[in-house]
């Protein structure tokens, strides 16, 4: 059982989606969530990159101080960095880093991030299964690589790796990192298609994806604002989790990705969203590896909750 962690409440935290799976320069800002403004000479200048990979900055403000953390770096090695120069997003209030899990899409942006901040000693917060090497195999039979980050490029670039398997706070105690999931339910079992290298080179089943870990805040008078990077623990799983951490059963918001997308995992479609629409989030911003199907019919089940993601969005909780 979770031990029960003492977070503390904010006044407001924005959420920064830089790197996503999908970008639509003409959505509509609402009072929540902002879209990046057009101007005249929009296609005149560089445009906000998609691709599969996921990034966001979290930006929380209590007592008059702002402080952010980055939660993983997207796919390409400059993408979550030009979207930052795109959108004119200043780092110097970081003062941290959290890696939710090993797969690449999540990593291959860390180094050029770390070298942008220039500031050695960078905490850099992650499970220890990171390293671990892995592929996923297909029921086709054809086989994707998943390669981890790597240990020596980032000691090279100075950042102070924390490898922590249960939870942690950043930020004077105001942003919880969940560390390992506890698994509960009975239709969220993880990322069957996985397999890890051994330490004598074969291959085994890596299911459960043990590193996957989100991050929670309290924003006063709101509740948790969750964040989820790929959701390989279950949204369902991790919103609990995050309850019994904290010892708070309102959820305000869930933002992320719920890995409810392609032919081995739209079975959990169903008792994923019945589950959510107990626990019952103000608001629901599906992203990266969500899957269309899973996502429009959140939009269909909960229109008052959900926020279409894009590049560029910022969303303003508090």
């Amino acid at each position: 059982m979770a031990t029960r962690v003492n977070l503390a409440s904010v006044d407001a935290a924005d959420v920064t989606i830089l790197v996503d799976n999908f970008s639509d320069m003409l959505l509509p800002s609402t009072e929540m969530a902002r879209r990046p403004a057009l101007a005249w000479d929009h296609f005149e200048r560089e445009q906000l990159r998609a691709e599969h990979g996921y990034a966001l900055l979290l930006t929380v403000e209590r007592e008059g101080r702002r402080a952010s953390v980055l939660y993983d770096a997207g796919l390409g090695r400059d993408t979550v960095l030009h979207n930052m120069d795109v959108l004119a997003v200043a780092i110097g209030e970081l003062r941290a880093i959290v890696l939710s899990h090993g797969h690449p899409d999540h990593h291959g942006g860390l180094e050029g991030v770390v070298r942008r901040v220039g500031r050695r000693g960078l905490p850099l917060l992650l499970h220890p299964d990171v390293w671990r090497d892995r592929k996923v195999v297909f029921p086709t039979g054809s086989e994707l690589h998943l390669p981890p980050p790597s240990h020596n490029d980032l000691d090279r670039e100075g950042v102070a790796i924390v490898e922590e398997r249960g939870p942690s706070l950043l930020l004077d105690g105001a942003v919880l990192i969940t560390g390992q999931v506890e698994r509960e339910t009975e239709f969220e079992k993880g990322f069957p298609p996985q397999r890890a290298r051994t330490e004598h080179g074969d291959w085994e089943p890596d299911t459960w994806v043990w590193d996957d870990q989100a991050i929670v805040v309290h924003v006063a008078g709101r509740g948790l604002v969750v964040l989820s990077s790929c959701g390989h623990a279950g949204i369902i799983n991790i919103l609990r989790h995050a309850r019994r951490l904290t010892g708070i059963d309102r959820v305000h918001a869930f933002v992320g990705g719920m890995h409810l997308t392609g032919a081995v995992m739209e079975p959990v479609i169903a008792p994923t969203l019945a589950a959510l629409a107990e626990i019952s989030p103000d608001v629901v911003v599906p992203g990266h590896c969500s899957g269309f199907k899973a996502t429009h019919e959140l939009a269909r089940q909960r229109p008052d909750a959900f926020i279409q993601s894009s590049v560029g969005t910022r969303l303003h909780f508090g």
